[in-house]
């Protein structure tokens, strides 16, 4: 058995280790098996692939099943799931993933960072329509949606409808007139 670290040095010892077990056993071939959870396997299937060592991935649906069928439990540790995934990659229940280099590379990582940011759009946009239906719910009837210029500076107020009163119909559309010079009257200001 051989546990290390997700580095440098851990991946180096790995590496030593599969050394000595294709000298030791006399050894033509050998494929690592991995369970892809997150982004930890990436750093390791790129050392593999430069190093020419074949590296495959099994579905950690499979292995969380298999772990199951093996001891009817559903109990998780490295060295049993170890276990469970060298089972599945003997049995050749793998899939060889593809490790996109250079601009495609790039390209992989920009998609998934353009998927976070996407995710991360659409909690603030419903905390922002949560507020607005809490306190504010007439917002959007005068204004056609709160991402518009008009609304956002009016938004940047911070002012509940409570609040509003506190200023003139004029002092709020002097304001309003600082980002937008049309389509803002104050027909508008007092239907708010």
């Amino acid at each position: 058995t051989c546990f290390f670290e997700n580095t440098k040095a851990g991946f180096h010892s790995f590496l030593d280790w599969i050394t000595q077990l294709v000298k030791g056993c006399k050894l033509n071939q050998v494929i690592v098996g991995m369970e892809p959870t997150g982004h930890y396997w990436l750093n390791l299937a790129h050392l593999l692939k430069e190093n020419n060592i074949k590296f495959v991935s099994v579905n950690p649906l499979h292995v969380k099943r298999s772990k199951e069928l093996d001891d009817n439990s559903p109990t998780k540790n490295d060295v049993k799931d170890a276990k469970v995934i060298a089972q599945l990659v003997k049995d050749g229940r793998y899939a060889e993933p593809t490790i996109p280099r250079g601009i495609y590379a790039e390209l992989r990582v920009a998609k998934k960072l353009r998927d976070l940011l996407n995710v991360d759009l659409q909690v603030v946009q419903g905390q922002v329509h949560n507020w607005l239906d809490r306190y504010f719910p007439e917002f959007l009837t005068v204004f056609k949606s709160w991402e518009g210029k008009a609304a956002i500076h009016f938004l940047k107020l911070e002012a509940l409808p409570h609040e509003l009163v506190k200023y003139t119909d004029e002092e709020l559309l002097l304001s309003l007139r600082q980002v937008v010079k049309r389509s803002i009257g104050l027909k508008k200001i007092r239907a708010l």
